[in-house]
């Protein structure tokens, strides 16, 4: 009698483990959206270059933000974190127009879902690539999502994990064009 207990219950704590990992994945469940600098491997990227295939076609090359302030927002479909982060993104964006380029990083995920996430948060003005493989992710040392690389026109790069808010992005943004 006391089998079908003990499978129900095995069940349960397997669902709950995998919902941890998912918030974890997705950004922790947002810490004040403060964001917090990584480790200082992802502040010399003199050597990370890479070329990727853009959502909608054509390709990027990271040697297009030489010499100029890049933001890398990395992003899932699924997260719905990511999700919450795009109307700021996209605010951010437009107040910085000419000053700083946005570009999407969609990682972890297929592509016809990355297309949905872009049409759904309405993203689509703000270049996006595909990261399908996770190595441009694990270059600027980013494993959860969303993260941010601020790469200054000089090459230095300061990464944030986790969501930052408008007035975090905008502070951010502003350090950049400042420096």
């Amino acid at each position: 009698g006391s089998q079908p207990m003990r499978s129900t219950r095995v069940r349960v704590i397997s669902l709950t483990a995998g919902l941890m990992l998912t918030l974890a994945a997705c950004g922790g469940g947002g810490g004040g959206g403060t964001g917090e600098a990584a480790s200082s491997a992802a502040a010399s990227p003199a050597g990370v270059t890479f070329k990727a295939a853009k959502l909608g076609g054509g390709t990027l090359s990271s040697s297009s933000f030489k010499g100029k302030d890049t933001v890398l927002w990395f992003w899932a479909p699924w997260c719905t974190i990511c999700r919450g982060e795009a109307p700021n993104v996209n605010a951010v964006a437009d107040a910085f127009k000419g000053k700083v380029q946005i570009i999407g990083i969609a990682g972890r995920g297929e592509v016809p879902a990355m297309d949905g996430f872009v049409s759904d948060t309405k993203t689509g003005a703000l270049t996006h690539v595909v990261d399908d493989s996770g190595a441009i992710w694990s270059s600027y040392g980013v494993a959860a999502q969303p993260s941010f690389a601020f790469i200054n026109d000089d090459g230095t790069v300061k990464v944030f994990i986790g969501a930052l808010g408008k007035d975090g992005l905008t502070k951010q943004m502003n350090a950049l064009v400042a420096s």
